[in-house]
């Protein structure tokens, strides 16, 4: 299985990033895909989820409204769609797949050590400048 993200950079306050998850090796309805986030000397922060068979979301309130998970089960991707970003939102973006949704759940939203994801990619930075 591998992961892999793109479409991070540098964006100032009120813009706009989507970036994208390539997965391969995995079939997508088997996993629960999941973005979190981690910036300097601060632990992961999950983002969201997504489920793979049936799309179904869940975001964290840090996010919500302005940002958006979707998934083309076609092309094997999955995207993250990051609006009004603020400075806050600074950080590496991963992301992370996993069978086990209540495994996802609690590296993503509940402090769980992200050691016990099945999968997750080597990120893609996101700088929001004031």
């Amino acid at each position: 299985v591998q992961l892999v993200e793109s479409g991070g950079g540098l964006v100032q306050a009120g813009g706009s990033l989507r970036l994208s998850c390539a997965a391969s090796g995995l079939s997508f309805d088997e996993y629960h895909i999941g973005w979190f986030r981690q910036a300097p000397g601060k632990e992961h922060e999950g983002v969201s989820c997504i489920s793979g068979s049936d799309g179904q979301t869940i975001y964290a309130d840090s996010v919500k409204g302005r940002f958006t998970t979707s998934s083309d089960k076609a092309r094997n991707m999955v995207y993250l769609q990051m609006n009004h970003l603020k400075p806050e939102d600074t950080a590496v973006y991963y992301c992370a797949a996993d069978r086990d949704s209540v495994e996802l759940m609690a590296v993503m939203f509940d402090g769980a050590d992200k050691r016990y994801l099945e999968h997750w990619g080597q990120g893609t930075p996101v700088t929001v400048s004031s």
